[in-house]
């Protein structure tokens, strides 16, 4: 397991991502961030982890989750994959191995990043972990069922502050 847990905060990312664009964590907005980490681009279970993520977007998108995949591949790398999955959202290179150590996700003596999924709320803090390195459909699956239940949350919570009387 990752060395970052619930409840703590998130080391920052700033990086030019595939789109071109900066991605910088700490100023998303929204109900949350998923940032998946994978080993490689263009290898079988991680072209098969970024499209379930692409599969799923649009439902993480409207329930108010932003989305980011990282590994550590070079930008040029970073590109290439996310045009050759149709990825819309931003895929961001990590090649220094920075922001994999700054999670705590990296394997020893290969030093890819594991297959780990974090759930980072606006304030930063991680709200949720998971990893799972071969049943790769894990993720997504806990991912959007998270995501569902804080989106569920936050309209509950809403609701009650609307409804109250002044």
């Amino acid at each position: 397991m990752s060395g970052l847990s619930p409840g703590r905060r998130a080391p920052e990312i700033d990086a030019v991502a595939s789109d071109g664009q900066r991605f910088v964590l700490s100023q998303q907005q929204g109900l949350c961030t998923v940032v998946y980490f994978f080993p490689k681009a263009f290898t079988p279970g991680c072209t098969v982890e970024t499209t379930l993520f692409r599969d799923n977007y649009v439902e993480l998108v409207l329930a108010g989750a932003a989305l980011v995949g990282i590994s550590t591949d070079d930008l040029s790398t970073q590109c290439k994959f996310a045009a050759s999955t149709g990825a819309p959202f931003p895929i961001v290179p990590d090649a220094d191995l920075k922001i994999s150590r700054s999670f705590a996700v990296l394997w020893p003596v290969v030093h890819v990043a594991r297959r780990t999924t974090f759930v980072v709320r606006p304030d930063v803090i991680i709200d949720a972990v998971f990893q799972h390195e071969v049943q790769i459909s894990r993720h997504r699956d806990d991912v959007l069922r998270h995501v569902n239940a804080m989106f569920k949350r936050s309209r509950g919570h809403d609701r009650s502050a609307g409804s109250k009387e002044p």
